[in-house]
């Protein structure tokens, strides 16, 4: 089932109230602490607000920001080169609100420096893309069905449309993609780090080798 035929189901879905990655104890797969790259892209649903129309690109950015700040990944320019591909998406504040679909959110080729002067990339031509989903080829109005809340959404990389596997991890929350904090990121630290120090109990609690 193509993922733009899930209004409904997400509807219901989503007035299910969603308790938050940091209220319970997570644990993310192993694989997840030996990755190097991480590609940052736009919920490929998510449609573009007439009253903030770079909201998306906004989150995305600041998601790259505080990700580079916390210097365990490095940035990917696309998902053949990403270990991880994390999905942002700002939330309106209600279930279903009217949004411009069939907008590119491709990057544009550019580059930006930090202060540690890492460069962002953009990506000549077509991208790979990131889910099997068929896009609209222009512009139009639409009802757009998602989190009343920020979205920050963990997948596996290094695979064919990896946006179409269930996710490793994701945290919902208001102004969770906000800059300059971006609480999804220092969410998505504590639980990696959380999962290194169970990990070593784990290791600690398996009988030495004689």
């Amino acid at each position: 089932m193509a993922r733009h035929s899930l209004s409904l189901i997400l509807l219901f879905v989503l007035l299910i109230p969603f308790a938050p990655a940091k209220d319970k104890k997570d644990i993310l797969p192993a694989y997840v602490l030996d990755a190097k790259t991480v590609l940052v892209v736009i919920d490929p649903d998510a449609g573009t607000s007439p009253s903030n129309p770079n909201e998306n690109r906004d989150a995305r950015e600041a998601v790259e920001k505080a990700l580079l700040k916390w210097g365990r990944f490095s940035p990917a320019v696309d998902v053949v080169n990403a270990d991880l591909v994390i999905s942002v998406r700002r939330g309106h504040g209600k279930v279903a609100s009217e949004t411009i679909g069939g907008v590119p959110n491709d990057r544009p080729v550019y580059v930006e420096s930090s202060d540690s002067t890492i460069a962002f990339g953009g990506h000549q031509g077509t991208p790979p893309p990131v889910t099997s989903a068929p896009s609209s080829p222009r512009p139009h109005p639409q009802t757009e069905i998602g989190s009343t809340e920020d979205m920050f959404v963990v997948y596996r990389g290094d695979t064919e449309n990896p946006l179409d596997d269930p996710p490793i991890w994701r945290y919902s929350a208001k102004d969770a993609l906000a800059s300059p904090s971006v609480p999804a990121v220092a969410q998505f630290q504590k639980v990696l780090t959380q999962t290194e120090k169970e990990l070593a109990k784990q290791q600690q609690k398996q009988p030495k080798k004689p």
